[in-house]
């Protein structure tokens, strides 16, 4: 999993509140267990005029204009604003994975579904919670945001907001640990415990 410190990036508005795991990766592109290969197809109902299915050339397929992330000044973007109860609905982890694919590193939005939320840590993403009051104040806001996890803060040309973070869950970040990583954290103990077990218990 890519670390996490310190991003600098323009932010893609997207308002709306209690967008679901269906919008974000709908259900047909779920086949795959792999983790790569869904940005293309992320809110692939919202992005493209026609009916997205998994195989299909999304290089020639028409896009909505009018949807913020086809739109020029939005592109290349690593943060995503949203409103309240983001990622509600089904438990599918394709989600954060879709969004992480397409180049999303920090979602903010004043409340996020617990399995969603929760997922988000597992795959590199970091999901803020901030409220309605500083939502609007980042949405009106039209340039570069820079989010730094050491110091747990949003910046603004002007402004500053801080923001809670589980502190297992920020280390794990930082040091790019999914649950995989974290257990080979302890890979020569591993190593050497086996060693030890099967020469007590060599007949097994």
């Amino acid at each position: 999993m890519e670390k996490f410190t310190k991003i600098s990036s323009i932010a893609a508005p997207l308002d709306r509140a209690n967008i679901d795991t269906d919008a974000i990766i709908p259900k047909q592109f779920l086949k795959s267990i792999k983790r790569s290969g869904f940005g293309p197809n992320l809110f692939d109902e919202w992005r493209y005029e026609d009916h997205g299915e998994v195989g299909m050339d999304n290089s020639k397929r028409p896009l909505k204009k009018d949807f913020v992330l086809n739109q020029e000044q939005y592109q290349g973007a690593q943060i995503l604003l949203a409103r309240e109860n983001f990622g509600c609905g089904s438990s599918r982890e394709h989600a954060p994975w879709a969004l992480e694919d397409y180049g999303f590193k920090a979602i903010i939005a004043p409340s996020f579904a617990d399995i969603f939320y929760n997922n988000c840590f597992k795959n590199g993403l970091l999901p803020i919670v901030q409220s309605n009051e500083v939502m609007d104040e980042l949405f009106a806001f039209k340039g570069e945001i820079t989010i730094d996890l050491a110091t747990q803060t949003i910046r603004t040309d002007s402004q500053t907001y801080d923001f809670e973070v589980d502190q297992e869950r920020k280390r794990r970040l930082i040091n790019g640990l999914d649950d995989i990583g974290l257990t080979l954290q302890y890979a020569d103990e591993i190593k050497a415990f086996e060693v030890q077990y099967f020469k007590t218990y060599s007949w097994i």
